[in-house]
């Protein structure tokens, strides 16, 4: 094969990626070098569900407690196999009402930047999701390797604050941000009136 085969095949390559569906719920999705599968996934006893990659399972604790060093690590920590990529929820023993999910939000990100001003804010907004009103901010942190790209988001569960979080490389950001959102936006609760009929 000539070089000018070559340049083309790799030009056919690139634009057939491109045209490749990025949605986690019509199939596999290619993320940088590899093809994840999205399923959904259940947790705090069913109550809360959301698509994550199939792949992904629970960060074993000698990695978490390294990642995560602090006592009140995450619950829930989905991550794949390198713990490089990982999505996190913790329930906070925290009152919080629907209503008040902006200014919590607002008030987290505040909190953050006062404590790590070596942190760099990007996007931050609220949306509702699966009828429940989520707030969310993303940001860039320093690590001893390098750089995070973090999304932290909140919502009330259970009439208490849920606090989930995305983290991968800063170096694979621009993989994994569109899915990540893409992920966050399939958060379904189940309503009171349907636990009680079970």
């Amino acid at each position: 094969m000539s070089f000018m085969d070559e340049k083309i095949a790799r030009m056919i390559n690139e634009a057939e990626q491109s045209l490749t569906p990025r949605s986690i719920l019509s199939g596999p999705v290619r993320i940088g070098q590899r093809i994840f599968e999205f399923t959904q996934q259940s947790f705090f006893d069913d109550k809360l569900s959301m698509y994550l990659p199939k792949e992904f399972e629970d960060m074993p604790l000698k990695f978490s407690s390294i990642k995560y060093p602090y006592e009140q690590r995450p619950e829930i920590i989905r991550s794949d196999e390198a713990g490089s990529v990982d999505f996190t929820f913790k329930l906070i023993d925290h009152e919080l009402e629907d209503a008040l999910v902006e200014e919590l939000t607002t008030g987290m990100k505040a909190m953050i930047q006062r404590v790590n001003p070596t942190h760099v804010f990007y996007e931050s907004g609220i949306e509702e999701i699966g009828g429940k009103t989520v707030g969310f901010f993303e940001f860039k942190s320093t690590v001893i390797e390098g750089y995070l790209f973090n999304i932290m988001y909140f919502l009330e569960f259970e009439g208490q604050v849920l606090m989930g979080t995305f983290c991968c490389d800063y170096k694979a950001y621009s993989d994994w941000r569109d899915v990540a959102y893409q992920a966050i936006r399939t958060i379904t609760v189940a309503k009171e009136e349907e636990e009680d009929e079970t």
